[in-house]
């Protein structure tokens, strides 16, 4: 009788910023970083902003780079942009150094009593008002006794915060007064640009930009065996062919279509091509509910029009010439939608001046969505 194979836990994590078992297609990145970490500051990688569409494993990314810095000694405040998020950072950082910095409220002399043993009365002293910048040099001096700094993560940065602006424009000091800090940001593309434009944070045009493109195949070929191997499971040449050519380079489908491909499996030693394509079908819609109609709520009336000219046949590459034909429209008024389709990081631009989606299987679910 043939043995029953024992249950293996999924090694495929495509919940939110869950950090996978492979940082595939990322390692120039990481690379750096550890680096930067490992430094004694001053290194510009420490200022660093992500930029990619939903699913590019920002915020994955973010998580990892924090754990990274960690185990480098630095003290992470990990929060995303929204109100409260300044006194967030205060909170995450004294939490995450609890063991290094007195947090104790300080006390003062309020009377003495003549007795035979003497006495003394004290009070707390109230806060003394001081604005987010002075408190965390406050941490920053403490720190420094341990040859500690402070890394602050922020995902999905919002230029509309005005906390997010005095973030950006505070972190600047810190640099100028050789503070040992760290600023990693990631957020969608229009935001960011957003976010740079701004006068009060026009220093963050210096910040190194990291743009999360598509992974590479030979990449996600290797991340996906790997990944499928550490869950103690094998996957047949035939099988990993047809992983890399549904994830089409994208890091949320990579995770999808694998943890559905190796649940498909059950309790099989290993994952099989039907497994992948079964896995596969199963992804995409998920990554429809999560990723495409999400996309798809926040364009204009212009901007969906654009996409959906761009698509007769789903997969096809786009020149200006056909959009402005099947829009009836001028060639400003494609370029400025153009535009606003990049920075949203829903199409690309290729090299001979043509268009074509930036997300996988985005085109066939224009189709199916307005045919």
């Amino acid at each position: 009788m043939a043995s029953v194979q024992a249950f293996v836990p999924n090694p495929f994590t495509p919940a939110f910023g869950k950090v996978p078992a492979f940082m595939a297609g990322r390692e120039q990145i990481t690379e750096d970083m550890v680096q930067a970490f490992a430094g004694e500051g001053g290194d510009p990688n420490l200022c660093s902003i992500f930029v990619g569409a939903r699913g590019t494993g920002k915020t994955a990314l973010l998580t990892y780079l924090g754990q990274q810095a960690a185990q480098q000694g630095w003290v992470v405040a990990n929060v995303s942009a929204q109100e409260g998020m300044l006194d967030d950072v205060l909170q995450r950082v004294r939490e995450a150094a609890a063991h290094l910095v007195d947090d104790a409220p300080k006390r003062r002399l309020t009377g003495i009593g003549i007795a035979s043993l003497g006495s003394a009365s004290w009070e707390n002293e109230p806060a003394s008002g001081a604005n987010w910048r002075t408190r965390m040099n406050g941490l920053f001096d403490q720190l420094a006794e341990a040859d500690a700094g402070i890394v602050i993560t922020v995902d999905e940065v919002d230029p509309a915060l005005s906390e997010m602006t005095e973030l950006c424009a505070t972190f600047q000091h810190f640099v100028r007064e050789n503070r040992k800090a760290a600023l990693l940001m990631a957020g969608l593309p229009h935001k960011v640009s957003a976010l740079l434009s701004g006068r009060s944070t026009s220093f963050l045009r210096r910040a190194f930009r990291h743009d999360l493109g598509p992974i590479a195949s030979y990449d996600v070929e290797e991340a996906f065996r790997l990944t499928v191997e550490s869950g103690g499971k094998r996957i047949d040449d035939d099988a990993l062919a047809e992983a890399v050519r549904q994830i089409d380079g994208f890091p949320y489908m990579f995770q999808l279509v694998g943890y559905r491909a190796w649940n498909a499996a059950r309790l099989s030693p290993a994952i099989c091509e039907e497994h992948v394509r079964r896995g596969a079908r199963l992804a995409r819609e998920v990554l429809a509910a999560s990723v495409y109609d999400a996309t798809i709520s926040e364009l204009s009336k212009n901007d969906l029009a654009f996409v959906r000219a761009m698509n007769p046949g789903a997969g096809e590459k786009t020149t200006r010439d056909e959009l402005k034909t099947r829009l009836g429209k001028s060639s400003s008024h494609v370029s400025t939608y153009r535009k606003r389709l990049l920075d949203a990081g829903v199409i690309e631009e290729g090299l001979d001046g043509s268009f074509s989606f930036a997300l996988p299987g985005f085109g066939e679910y224009v189709n199916q969505r307005f045919r």
